[in-house]
């Protein structure tokens, strides 16, 4: 029977880090199914999904991870999924919308617009989050770009209002707008 995982793994940046964990995979006799990879300052992060089968999978994949960890001095997690994973809104009409926020850096944007989204029943795909100093002034300025499904029957009118007051509030810039492929 096939066992779906979810495999996080963290350490230092260095050449062969997703070599390492792409050949533990083979060796466990799974596929990697999904990924994405980061380098976030000087720390690479990996998000992997992989399948497999066997009766002892799960204990070669945590002896595997374990020894990786100790060998090449990574973080790694593993997580059995429970079947085959399903998208959010898997059977929902989901449209695709971009949102970005720029504003001085400041606690809680993420937080404030993250907060906002979810009680939208808005689900975040992907962010990205940028501090940089203005050129001119040295004042630092966050974006945050997010791109995310939105159930068909949202009510896009509330949702920027809630937008909207959040940018006010915190005296930000947020542009919502619907994805490429949904104009």
């Amino acid at each position: 029977m096939k066992k779906w995982f979810a495999l996080s793994a963290i350490g230092h940046d260095h050449p062969g880090f997703v070599a390492d964990l792409t050949e533990l995979i083979y060796e466990c006799d799974c596929n990697l199914e999904d990924s994405s990879m980061t380098i976030l300052g000087g720390e690479f992060a990996v998000l992997l999904l992989l399948s497999g089968q066997g009766v002892d999978l799960d204990r070669r994949l945590s002896n595997a991870c374990k020894r990786l960890e100790w060998e090449k001095r990574l973080t790694v997690f593993i997580r059995p999924l429970e079947g085959e994973p399903t998208p959010f809104g898997a059977g929902q009409q989901l449209l695709s919308y971009e949102l970005q926020a720029t504003g001085i850096d400041k606690a809680g944007i993420v937080a404030r617009v993250a907060r906002c989204l979810a009680n939208h029943n808005i689900n975040i795909t992907h962010m990205e989050t940028h501090s940089r100093p203005e050129p001119n002034s040295g004042t630092t300025i966050y974006t945050m770009q997010i791109r995310m499904v939105v159930p068909a029957q949202t009510d896009l009118p509330t949702l920027h209002e809630d937008l909207d007051r959040i940018a006010d509030e915190l005296h930000i810039h947020i542009d919502l707008a619907p994805s490429a492929g949904n104009r």
